[in-house]
């Protein structure tokens, strides 16, 4: 109760802070009624918290023993049985109730005033909430808002035009040259047009090579490609006849 109270002193409560302080509030009201019924004029702050605390506890035994009364029969909601089997289990005389009920010099407690809770506007909004369908009770929760399920594809038909696909292999090309001629010139050597500035314009540098005739002599990699697709096909080859040859030696010694 104490936290209670600071936290909505302080003006940053949540709204179960505020739902434990106002039943906390309510039962003190009972609890008073109560002890003027008695017939006590008055009474110390720590005895009306006390009796206050006793009866909070003896409600939440009384629901908590109904819920598994109910819970043990299948069912979802206590029922008025359920009360009565928890009242007499816990040493109850339920017969005294309607005596009770009827006495001349109990007082009314006049119900709170009911406020209608702010509704939060959505964030978002897509559609109707779904309802629920035949085979599923009411008493589960609702489907959530439709913009958490709902998409909405975005993506675009590809574009088919000869045209415009040329333009764009052109571009992708042009542009994995740019960056390699780039990258060539930060980690190599280069040259520059102009002498004052280096940085501008600068050009990969040639390098002369030792030998010039030998780019001429060594085959080039459609020419390695292709040897190695023969020598693969004639392995494939010797492997098919070794094979036939294994076949036609095994049927021979068969007969």
């Amino acid at each position: 109760l104490v936290s209670l109270q600071r936290s909505s002193g302080r003006g940053n409560s949540t709204p179960a802070d505020n739902y434990l302080l106002a039943r906390r509030r309510t039962l003190q009201v009972v609890v008073s009624s109560l002890l003027t019924e008695a017939g006590f004029e008055s009474s110390e702050k720590a005895a009306v918290e006390t009796l206050t605390e006793m009866l909070q506890s003896y409600l939440t035994e009384i629901g908590r023993s109904a819920k598994s009364f109910c819970e043990h029969t299948a069912r979802t909601q206590p029922t008025l049985p359920d009360v009565v089997v928890t009242l007499i289990e816990m040493g109850f005389n339920v017969d005294t109730l309607p005596a009770y009920a009827k006495r001349s010099q109990r007082m009314v407690i006049t119900a709170p005033p009911v406020t209608n809770h702010p509704v939060a506007p959505k964030a978002l909004s897509a559609g109707q909430n779904r309802p629920h369908p035949a085979h599923i009770p009411g008493h589960l929760p609702e489907f959530p808002d439709p913009h958490t399920y709902i998409k909405t594809p975005t993506c675009r038909e590809p574009v088919g035009d000869y045209q415009v696909l040329r333009e764009k292999a052109a571009s992708q090309r042009r542009d994995v040259e740019r960056a390699l001629t780039r990258f060539m010139a930060k980690t190599g050597e280069t040259q520059s047009l102009f002498k004052d500035d280096t940085s501008i314009f600068p050009l990969i540098a040639a390098r002369p090579l030792s030998i010039p005739y030998l780019n001429a002599l060594l085959p080039s990699e459609l020419e390695l490609q292709q040897v190695e697709e023969t020598d693969s096909s004639e392995q494939d080859d010797q492997t098919d006849t070794e094979n036939l040859s294994m076949h036609l030696h095994a049927v021979l010694y068969l007969r």
